[in-house]
């Protein structure tokens, strides 16, 4: 059933292709920025170099958390998921930045900061919970340098940027997803947009959602190497379980974004010396195609990718908000521009015409 019609995010799953705004997610990839493709997702148009260059300045400065945050997110307690943190986070910050909620296309100045401030947001965690130094300003860096920064407090190389630059370009958007649903449904009632985007973060937090990536690194930490991907396979077929990172409910063949992403395992396998991840995968791939004719979907080498960088696998799913913000916030401007309240009806499948007893008769 269709819900809706969008302009931003086309899905063909008989062949393989992802586009947005129709342009080929490879193509992207290939040759594109992270920032190039949020001006894209937003503008419905790729960005002259002037405007590119303006978008890449506004994001560096919107970077800083407003201080009240900063002693919000200090008070939350040491046992709260980073998921938790960053849901909590976005929804007050609209309290502190009022002027950045309106429920019109000017809300893109909200989408700008949310997407400038959600590094930032993690980098701050993540320095909380290993006891560093609040984050320095650092305009030299690009969006995907600047995340890598913030969470591993370290300068990331060449080659490590452009990965993480790819991987946010790759999850940037992805049509009617269950967040992304739920942030236009959110959106349609005239909500400002940190409240639908807040709506999205919750829907993503759900483990059928978000999280795969995170269980295809605990698969892989559990196979150990690549003999024993057989005997993992099999005793978890036999068990019904769920093998994460392979299927997907819109792609009947590979996931254009595995293809990617398996490239990208392998180079920075290599440039770190470890290929451990890479070949488990590839070996886990055979193995559960030739079992069950499934292909990989984006989860099953993102988590190797971000595990080989040094991030803790439970920024894994933050990471991915990260990325779709630009998405999400792409889709709750377009609502606003088509407005329509999202207003779906369901079977109803209850019982009908019981009698009322009396509360003295009742079993």
């Amino acid at each position: 059933m269709v819900a809706l019609e969008s302009r931003i995010c086309f899905i063909d799953g008989k062949r393989g292709r992802l586009l947005y705004q129709g342009y080929d997610i490879r193509d992207l990839a290939e040759r594109s920025t992270f920032e190039e493709v949020a001006y894209l997702l937003w503008n419905g148009r790729l960005p002259k170099a002037p405007e590119l260059s303006e978008l890449s300045g506004r994001l560096k400065d919107r970077r800083a958390l407003p201080p009240p945050l900063v002693e919000e997110l200090d008070r939350a307690p040491p046992t709260a998921g980073p998921m938790d943190v960053v849901r909590t986070a976005v929804s007050s910050l609209a309290m502190f930045e009022p002027g950045e909620t309106r429920a019109d296309a000017s809300a893109i100045a909200g989408a700008e900061r949310l997407t400038a401030v959600l590094p930032s947001i993690l980098g701050h965690l993540q320095r909380r919970r290993l006891g560093l130094p609040p984050l320095r300003p650092r305009p030299d860096l690009s969006h995907a340098a600047y995340l890598l920064y913030a969470i591993l407090d370290r300068d990331p190389s060449e080659l490590e940027t452009r990965a993480m630059d790819v991987a946010l370009i790759l999850h940037a958007d992805h049509e009617l997803n269950a967040s992304t649903f739920a942030a236009r449904v959110t959106a349609s009632t005239l909500s400002d947009l940190y409240s639908a985007v807040t709506s999205a973060i919750g829907t993503l937090k759900g483990p059928l959602h978000g999280g795969a990536n995170e269980r295809v690194l605990e698969l892989l930490d559990e196979i150990g190497s690549p003999d024993r991907v057989e005997e993992v396979v099999h005793a978890k077929l036999a068990r019904k379980e769920r093998l994460m990172g392979f299927g997907h409910r819109v792609y009947k063949v590979e996931d254009p974004r595995a293809a990617i992403l398996r490239e990208w395992s392998r180079r920075i396998g290599e440039a770190k010396g470890n290929l451990r991840y890479y070949e488990l995968l590839r070996r886990l791939e055979d193995v559960v195609h030739r079992e069950k004719r499934l292909y990989p979907n984006v989860d099953l080498y993102s988590g190797s990718v971000y595990a080989l960088f040094g991030i803790p696998a439970d920024l894994f799913t933050p990471i991915f908000a990260a990325s779709r913000i630009t998405g999400w916030t792409a889709h709750v401007l377009e609502e606003y521009q088509d407005l329509r309240l999202i207003r779906p009806t369901a079977r109803y499948i209850g019982a009908v015409d019981l009698p009322y007893l009396p509360i003295a008769q009742r079993n």
